[in-house]
């Protein structure tokens, strides 16, 4: 059948900012931005006043992100006002399950669909007129219910490695506090300084993306995307340049391991270390950091991750749309310096944890491929 046949699309609304609130009111509802849902950790809820034209969804509403980067990103959980950036599916439940559209919205073949449309605009984005020509199969209920029972339970052993290996981040950020103390009160006296003041070289990468080429015949370009989710630097998205542009690249900025890659456009304020001997080159909104002997590389990197860091980060970066932390203003973060025996023995804690996260990827990895088996099994 076709979507638009069993599923209703509403678009949502953008009240005046004057009207928004950091605290919740009488008369007041919250206020849904796709960041609600992909950044809600570090997201303020924001509120607005309640009126007649304003679109509402509940926590079991799906919704699809209509523009931008998060193009085709399915939402659910969060109850509200949403803004023009979401769309709310409405199913006709006659003809389909909820949950069942919330599994083929993810689909490899819907997804695929909006990005085509969003493609061809100006801006990437989506009307729910562009939906009118996609399909969607329509089995029994009963069968719909089968597929929904098996797509949960996958689920719920995926969140759980999920949970795993989120302990063992935790564990080694509490294994940080416990070793360094919390480092807004600094109780253990340890050397103040700044970011600029321990790296030799802070630099980006060039301001004009040079052309991709195919993987078997490129070099990775690595961008902000590659190196905020998960641990370590995330290779299955990279894109890839020739030799020759590499050469160039490299000549501007030139990350090595050990080196630590800082974001600095987009998503800000997230390091990761270089741990790799591979080859690569960076975009603009990526800063590679150079430091001195006196601070051991995985030390820093869960250094400018602490929340402290973080936060002078989002203070430093510039822009609400195109966001911006400039080299001047990472050189301005401020950080403390142990003794290196100290963060060297930090360092084996980490990397045993990191063996233990490394099984469980593993196990995570096997469990997401069967995943994606049964999506094209059921909705390809």
């Amino acid at each position: 059948m076709k979507l638009t046949e069993v599923c209703d699309f509403q678009g949502g609304s953008q009240p005046p900012k004057e009207e928004w609130s950091f605290e919740c009111h009488d008369g007041y509802i919250r206020m849904l931005q796709i960041r609600d849902f992909t950044q809600s950790e570090r997201v303020t809820p924001e509120y607005i006043k309640i009126r007649g034209n304003i679109k509402t969804c509940t926590t079991d509403d799906i919704l699809i992100a209509r523009y931008g980067a998060s193009l085709g990103k399915i939402l659910t959980g969060l109850a509200g006002a949403y803004n023009v950036a979401l769309m709310r599916t409405i199913p006709n439940e006659k003809f389909l399950r909820k949950k069942y559209l919330y599994y083929y919205l993810q689909s490899p073949f819907f997804q695929n669909c909006i990005l085509n449309v969003g493609s061809r605009a100006a801006q990437a984005g989506f009307n729910k007129d562009d939906l009118s020509e996609i399909e969607i199969q329509c089995p029994a209920l009963v069968v719909q219910d089968r597929i929904i029972k098996q797509m949960e339970n996958l689920d719920t052993i995926i969140k759980y490695r999920k949970e795993e290996l989120s302990k063992l981040d935790t564990l080694v950020k509490s294994r940080f506090i416990e070793m360094f103390g919390d480092p807004v009160m600094n109780p253990m006296g340890w050397r103040k300084s700044t970011v600029g003041a321990e790296c030799y070289y802070i630099k980006d990468g060039p301001h004009k993306s040079p052309p991709y080429v195919t993987e078997d015949e490129g070099i990775p370009f690595i961008s902000t995307r590659n190196i905020v989710n998960g641990a370590g630097i995330d290779w299955s998205t990279a894109k890839y340049i020739s030799e020759e542009d590499y050469i160039k690249c490299i000549k501007k900025c030139h990350p090595q391991k050990g080196d630590i890659l800082y974001s600095k456009g987009g998503t800000t304020g997230i390091a990761k270390l270089v741990d790799t001997d591979r080859k690569f080159a960076n975009w603009v909104h990526v800063a590679v950091l150079k430091f001195h002997d006196n601070l051991d590389g995985r030390f820093f990197e869960s250094m400018l991750n602490t929340d402290y860091c973080y936060d002078q980060s989002q203070r430093l970066t510039k822009g609400i749309v195109n966001k911006d932390f400039v080299l001047s203003a990472i050189a301005q973060v401020k950080i403390f310096v142990p003794p290196i025996n100290l963060q060297r023995e930090y360092k084996s804690f980490v990397e045993l944890a990191d063996k233990s996260k490394s099984i469980l990827q593993k196990l995570l990895e096997k469990q997401e491929l069967l995943r994606a088996a049964l999506m094209q099994e059921y909705f390809g």
